[in-house]
This record gives structure tokens, C-alpha cells and sequence, in this order.
């Protein structure tokens, strides 16, 4: 089959490679009819940021598909069903898993188990009762895809912010996917003010024209949080980080990243606290991998719905062998890149 493997620091190809077998009871075999690429983890692994991964791994993370194989021991799914998998995989049973605290991800590198990911024409699904989900006839893979990933880790971000009250005020560092759709959930669940802040042009075009939030260019606000407390008087009621840790912001972080003397920056972090409000969630960080499969239910009901179409962020549509020269674009942030739906 064709996968995009992993080749080193900032080259992956689009190669030959074995299909993969069911190799235990409660796996299934999927058919990937559409996934992506994640335009902040997978650019982390392609900046040759993530240790210990080995070349020709299988990458991808989003993805989904049809059911081609089932293993003796999965009851919830047959051949032919259509399902999205969820990013992070779980096994269901440990004392984690029974709390909602699933860990690991697909292709990702060995730190995280090595599991061949989902940027190719089969994947592997282990405890497939857990990981995968059942995509609703009338959700087209469009909209199904990003149940994967995105989705739910804005979602999940938001709830991390402790929810979003009718009425209250919300920044968030970072415009990319997570950012742009942690924005939409605030304004579904009430908010008065949302705040988005990057420097890309394209990002900041459709948080401003296609979500109708307040944006901060930092091309040319060089204090953000003395420009969030001239919109919000005494600062926002929460803020969300959804930028990542390859960007730092004073010149000491800048220096030491470039050296090699420090791998992420506490900058963002700092303007985060700086601009929130007094008591504005009790200043508490909070963070953490997204559960998908917890909230797998309530995110489907809104895109079944209508309330959240997810094709606002989509902004190129692919083949399976462009996806390397997506990796480049996204990674630089070229030509408008934000997110693709690669047809598989």
C-alpha cells in the first residue's frame, strides 16, 4: 500500500509499504478513505523535534475510513461500517482508561508506542471498541475526518479553560485549527468577546471574516496583553494556549531555541497570565493530551446538527502523494496553508 513515511528532520516521502495484518483479537483493519495533517503535532515530528523516531515510520494521526477486517473479539463493528479513529489510543480497560485518561497516539514516533499511523491506504486499529467511532450516514467524510483530532482537542481545550459562560470574554494564543475551533466552540457556548491572536495572515483572515472574532496581528501589536486590556478592561475571563512551544517571543528564547539551549519557551505562557482578569479561572494552568473518545458523542451531535461545520478551516483539498510537499508548506506556513483534507 502507499503511506507518507517518516525519512528524517523535515523530509517525509510517499512510499510502498506492507499492508498491515490484524495481529490481535480486538483489532480491526481500515480502509482510510480521508485523513490529515496536524498542522502542530505533525510539524513538531517533521522539525525533527520528537525523540526517538525511526525512519519509514508510517505517519498521521487523523484519519478515517471503512472497516475491511475484524478481529474475533471487537463487538461494536462489522465490515463496511464507516468510522473516524480517534488520534489517541486506549486500551479501555486499565485504571486509566476507565477515568477518560487515554494516552499514546498513532504514528508518533516510539516515545508513544511505535503504532503505524493513519496518512496511508490501511491502518490498524488496536481495541478498535474504544478507538474507533461509527460516522453517521449523513455526516460526509468532510466533516466526519476531524472528529479525529481537532475537534475534540478544542473542545477540549475550552473545557481545560474551565467551559465558556454566556457573557464571558476568552483569548486564545494561536489561530491554527485547534485555535480557530476552540474560537467557534466559545461563541457556541455563549461568549461575549473571543480574542485570537497570531501572525499569519491567512489564520487571522478567517478567525476575522469567517468567524467574526477580534484578532491581534503581532506583526504589529508588540504588547499583546496591553492591547487585550485596552479591548477588555482588567483582562479576560480565560485564556487558551494554542500555539505550541516552537514560538518564542523575546529575544532570549529566540537566541536559546537556535542554540539548542532550551526546546520551548515560557513566553506565551507568561502573556497568558498577564492577560487574564483577576481570579479569572483562579489563574490555574491546566493542560494535557484530548481524551477523543470522551467526547466523541456531544462533538458529533454538533457537526450532525449544523452548529459546527468544521470546513471553515479547510483550506486545501489533496491526493495522498502531495502530502509531502503539504508538510513543507504547512511547517513554513506557506501559500495559505491552515489545514488539508487529503483524499486517500
Amino acid at each position: 500500500m502507499r503511506a507518507i513515511t517518516w525519512q528524517g528532520k523535515k523530509k517525509v516521502s510517499c512510499d510502498k509499504v506492507p499492508k498491515p495484518l490484524i495481529t490481535h483479537p480486538k483489532d480491526v483493519i481500515v480502509k482510510v478513505t480521508a485523513c490529515t495533517i496536524c498542522s502542530g503535532s505533525d510539524s513538531h515530528i517533521y522539525g525533527g523535534e520528537i525523540p526517538d523516531t525511526s525512519k519509514g515510520q508510517i505517519l498521521g494521526h487523523e484519519g478515517c475510513g471503512v472497516v475491511s477486517e475484524v478481529g474475533e473479539a471487537v463487538t461494536k463493528f462489522k465490515a463496511g461500517d464507516r468510522v473516524v479513529i480517534a488520534f489517541g489510543i486506549a486500551c479501555g480497560d486499565c485504571d486509566y482508561c476507565k477515568r477518560g485518561e487515554h494516552s499514546g497516539a498513532f504514528g508518533y514516533g516510539n516515545l508513544v508506542g511505535g503504532i503505524p499511523g493513519s496518512q496511508a491506504e490501511f491502518v490498524r486499529v488496536p481495541f478498535a471498541d474504544v478507538n474507533c467511532y461509527k460516522i453517521p450516514d449523513e455526516v460526509p467524510d468532510e466533516k466526519a475526518l476531524y472528529l479525529s483530532d481537532v475537534l475534540c482537542t478544542s473542545y477540549h481545550a475550552v473545557m481545560l479553560a474551565g467551559g465558556v459562560k454566556a457573557g464571558e470574554s476568552v483569548a486564545i494564543w494561536g489561530l491554527g485549527p485547534i485555535g480557530l475551533c476552540a474560537a467557534r466552540w466559545c461563541q457556541i457556548m455563549g461568549a461575549s468577546k473571543v480574542i485570537g491572536i497570531d501572525f499569519v495572515k491567512e489564520r487571522l483572515e478567517v478567525a476575522e471574516k469567517k468567524l467574526g472574532i477580534t484578532v491581534i496581528d503581532r506583526n504589529s501589536v508588540k504588547d499583546v496583553p496591553k492591547r487585550i486590556f485596552e479591548l477588555v478592561p482588567g483582562g479576560v475571563d480565560a485564556s487558551i494556549e494554542a500555539a505550541g512551544f516552537r514560538f518564542p517571543v523575546s529575544i532570549l528564547h529566540k537566541v536559546e531555541r537556535t542554540v539548542g539551549l532550551e526546546t520551548d519557551t515560557a513566553d506565551i505562557l507568561n502573556e497568558l497570565f498577564l492577560a487574564t482578569r483577576k481570579w479569572g479561572r483562579h489563574l490555574t494552568l491546566r493542560g494535557g493530551q484530548c481524551p477523543c473518545q470522551r467526547y466523541f458523542d456531544t462533538v458529533m451531535d454538533h457537526v450532525k446538527s449544523g452548529k459546527f461545520d468544521p470546513s471553515f478551516m479547510v483550506s486545501h483539498r489533496i491526493k495522498l502523494e502531495d502530502a509531502p510537499e503539504a508538510y513543507r508548506k504547512l511547517f513554513n506556513k506557506e501559500d495559505g496553508y491552515i489545514k488539508v483534507f487529503i483524499e486517500v
